[in-house]
């Protein structure tokens, strides 16, 4: 069976296949999910191999722990797709992108953040490349998904429930990145509400969402307006486009796959 027939075939099944809240067995949809160290991990290469050096090996999950993503995509300015960004070293030499932090000069957490691109290649300046420029697996990283998430809360696949090490001050973000976020105040998240469908509601937390997000992150570019009921869309557009909720939810934030976690109430 073709890899479309068998995410289609895949996509049916999550439609017709009761969800239980309080007992889901997720077992079937798992296989639908990447491994847990490797669910949103973006390899940057626009101009990487044509300087000689590995893509860059970006793990989502590293950062979630420190920063929100609004700081990145909206005040830093990351796009939300791998590889529209084009970043290049002279960009982060300059300070922008993963510059903005990794300058060798900002301090984080009582540490220096190393620098992310040098003029001049040395041996030296190699072994800090490689920090970035290397496979996930690469001896020359810091860190590895199994020592770094034992302490997280799971979420079934051994994915790191975010929200509720969120919620538990397991993590602590940052949202503001001094001489390039601007300080404003808070806007009011709307109250939390049900999306109606036809067998289970979902119910969408607007306040769970802007702790990540602001509102900025996901209107306009995500959802175009901001009223209830104005934008029309399908869990065929989530799942298999990965639009709508499914722009986080199908690569970073929990996976579309894990059905209970928005699928809530029962249609009477």
């Amino acid at each position: 069976m073709a890899p479309i027939q068998k995410l289609l075939s895949a996509f049916i099944i999550a439609l017709t296949v009761p969800v239980s809240a309080s007992a889901a067995d997720y077992s079937h949809y798992l296989r639908h999910i990447p491994p847990a160290e490797n669910f949103g991990q973006v390899v940057l290469d626009n101009y990487s191999h044509k300087a000689g050096v590995l893509p860059v090996t970006f793990d989502h999950w590293l950062h979630r722990a420190k920063f929100t993503c609004r700081l990145c995509h909206i005040d830093i300015g990351f796009a939300m797709k791998a590889e529209m960004t084009e970043i290049s070293a002279a960009d982060n030499m300059s300070g922008y992108y993963c510059g903005a932090c990794h300058d060798g000069k900002r301090v984080f957490d009582g540490r220096n953040i190393f620098g992310s691109c040098a003029e001049n290649y040395t041996e030296d300046e190699g072994k800090r490349c490689a920090r970035c420029h290397s496979s996930a697996e690469a001896e020359e990283r810091k860190y590895d998904y199994k020592s770094f998430s034992e302490k997280l809360p799971k979420l079934p696949g051994n994915l790191i429930d975010w929200e509720k090490a969120e919620s538990e001050g397991k993590v602590k973000l940052t949202d503001f990145l001094e001489g390039v976020s601007y300080k404003r105040e808070p806007l009011k998240a709307q109250d939390d509400f049900t999306i109606k469908i036809r067998s289970w509601d979902v119910i969408f937390s607007h306040r769970k969402h802007t702790v990540w997000n602001g509102c900025e992150l996901c209107h306009p570019m995500i959802f175009p307006s901001t009223k209830r009921g104005t934008t029309k869309y399908s869990m065929f557009q989530i799942m298999m486009k990965g639009e709508y909720c499914g722009v986080c939810h199908t690569s970073v934030a929990f996976s579309v796959w894990l059905c209970a976690k928005c699928h809530i109430t029962l249609v009477e």
